[in-house]
């Protein structure tokens, strides 16, 4: 699916939603909202009041969009699921996010291999209302598409993207906090995440974090804290720089 074809192929069918699916959704985020307090970030409660987002109602994402364009210009743009590098990092660059429509089942509660709505929206969504954030996200697309024939180059970013966006922690007013949205959408890590004494938390280092290749399978080993979402749109340049030298000496 490339990005021309794809930005308007697909719709939310909400009707679609089953009884159980709104139980699902329900449960899910009624479970990490006695988790979350005290854990994540700011940015990310003042973002689930921005959007209104309901602890028993599957978020419409025409209402969504409404609330995320007033805030900062983005909106949700509906994918069947994974998609390829090119056409993702393009509706980033045009300041949509990519996000599935579909929902885990009961017996998926506690671990997907393949993000579903919940962790596209409930995680993602929060911190999109958030402007420095949103301006490092379009600014990391717009470079990466550079790029984007360029499998180490993908395979360098991918890391940055991980440890930022999905598993990315901040120094917040209030202590360390979760902005990841591989973390907000996770109850075991949210807690492991801030309090287990069993990874490292080191300092956002770009270099650093193109040298660490991410987790898939198991909690993270190692976090990268920064301290405000202006620290990476800032770091942009720094990233490009970065890449450019270490695909000189992959």
């Amino acid at each position: 699916m490339d990005y021309t074809a794809a930005k308007d192929a697909l719709m939310q069918n909400y009707e679609a939603y089953t009884e159980q699916d709104q139980l699902i959704w329900q449960m899910l985020y009624e479970r990490q909202q006695k988790v979350l307090p005290g854990r994540a970030a700011q940015a990310y409660f003042d973002g689930i009041k921005k959007v209104g987002f309901k602890p028993n109602e599957i978020p419409r994402f025409e209402e969504v969009n409404e609330q995320l364009k007033a805030a900062t210009g983005w909106s949700l743009t509906v994918v069947p699921g994974l998609i390829d590098n090119k056409p993702f990092f393009e509706f980033l660059e045009n300041k949509q996010f990519p996000a599935t429509t579909w929902l885990r089942k009961m017996e998926q509660l506690d671990y997907l291999e393949e993000p579903d709505m919940f962790h596209d929206v409930f995680g993602h969504v929060p911190i999109l209302t958030n402007h420095d954030f949103c301006a490092f996200l379009k600014a990391l697309s717009g470079m990466t598409l550079k790029h984007i024939g360029n499998d180490d180059a993908i395979e360098f970013v991918s890391r940055l993207y991980w440890y930022t966006v999905e598993f990315g922690l901040i120094n917040d007013a209030d202590g360390l906090r979760i902005y990841g949205a591989g973390i907000l959408s996770s109850p075991g890590e949210s807690v492991y995440s801030v309090e287990s004494d069993i990874p490292q938390r080191v300092p956002y280092d770009v270099k650093e974090i193109m040298h660490t290749p991410y987790i898939k399978d198991r909690f993270q080993e190692k976090y990268f804290v920064i301290d405000s979402y202006r620290q990476l749109f800032e770091s942009v340049a720094e990233i490009e720089a970065t890449l450019e030298n270490m695909l000189v000496t992959a």
